[in-house]
C-alpha cells in the first residue's frame, strides 16, 4: 500500500483528504491511501518516511510551508522563488536514502483558475495580507505581468495598510485578491475592512477561501457588480497536479 498524507498543525477539516479518497474511489485507484498527519513540531517529518518506505508524497499547510525546505533534497523553480512548499514528492528508490523534491503548485492552482478571467485591459491588483498564502499569489502576478500592491495590518516598505485605503484607491486597483482567513467558515460575517463603496462592475474579487462558497467579501463585491471568484477551483486545480508530480508525469 503506497501512502500520501497531509502534515501541518493543528489539521481539522482538510479539503485534501476528502478530495484524494473521493478520487481514488471515483477513478477506481487501488493500492493507495492518505491521510493526516498533525505533528506538533517540524522536526517529527523525518520520521514519518524514514519509518514508512511505501510513503511517496505529502502535502504541507500551515505551519510548515517555510520549515519544511531544509528537509528537501530539491526544490522546483517555482518553490524556490515563492519561498514555500506545499507538495512534496518522496524518491524512495533506495529506502535507506530517500530524496525529497519540494513544489509550489498553489501558484499553479491559482495561474490557471485566473487566467481565464483577466480580460485584454490589464487590471493593478490589490493582495490583502501578506502572509504564507499571498506568496504564490504574488509570485503568479508578476509571471503574467499584473502590478500589484500588497495591503495589511502591519505593512513593510512598499505595503499599503488598511487605513491608507480610499474609494479612489479601490475603484483604480480592479483586481482584488483575499489572501487572509477574514470569512473563513465558521467566522463568515467577518471581511477585509475596505472601502467597498470603490468597487464596481469592471472588478474581479479572487478570495482563496473556499468554506463558505461566497464569503462576505466576495458578497459585498457582488452587490456591487463585480465578478466574484472562490477558491475552491485553486484547490482542486493543485490537487491534481500534486497528483501528476507524485504519480511522475
Amino acid at each position: 500500500m503506497k501512502r500520501l498524507g497531509l502534515i501541518g498543525y493543528p489539521l481539522g477539516h482538510s479539503f485534501s483528504k476528502k478530495y484524494y479518497l473521493d478520487k481514488f474511489q471515483r477513478e477506481d485507484i487501488r493500492g493507495i491511501d492518505y491521510d493526516l498527519y498533525p505533528l506538533t513540531q517540524i522536526t517529527d517529518f523525518p520520521a514519518l518516511f524514514h519509518q514508512q518506505p511505501d510513503f511517496i508524497g505529502v502535502n504541507v499547510t500551515i505551519p510548515y510551508k517555510q520549515s519544511v525546505i531544509p528537509y528537501l533534497d530539491q526544490l522546483s523553480l517555482e518553490a524556490q522563488e515563492i519561498g514555500a512548499v506545499n507538495c512534496i514528492r518522496i524518491d524512495q528508490t533506495d529506502p535507506a536514502a530517500p530524496v525529497l523534491h519540494g513544489y509550489n503548485t498553489d501558484a499553479f492552482g491559482f495561474e490557471q483558475s485566473l487566467r481565464p478571467l483577466l480580460d485584454p485591459d490589464p487590471k493593478k491588483a490589490l493582495v490583502f495580507g501578506n502572509g504564507g498564502a499571498s506568496k504564490a499569489v504574488i509570485f503568479v502576478l508578476r509571471k503574467l505581468g499584473i502590478p500589484y500592491q500588497i495591503v495589511s495590518r502591519t505593512p513593510g516598505s512598499g505595503q499599503l495598510a488598511y487605513p491608507e485605503l480610499t474609494p479612489e484607491l479601490i475603484a483604480a486597483h480592479r483586481l482584488l485578491i483575499n489572501c487572509t482567513p477574514l470569512g473563513t467558515y465558521p467566522n463568515t460575517d467577518a471581511c477585509p475592512d475596505i472601502p467597498y463603496s470603490g468597487i464596481g462592475s469592471s472588478h474581479l474579487l479572487y478570495d482563496l477561501i473556499y468554506n463558505p462558497e461566497e464569503t462576505l467579501f466576495l458578497t459585498r463585491g457582488k452587490q456591487a457588480g463585480a465578478q466574484i471568484k472562490n477558491g475552491y477551483e485553486m484547490l482542486v486545480l493543485q490537487a491534481e497536479r500534486n497528483w501528476q508530480i507524485w504519480m511522475g508525469s
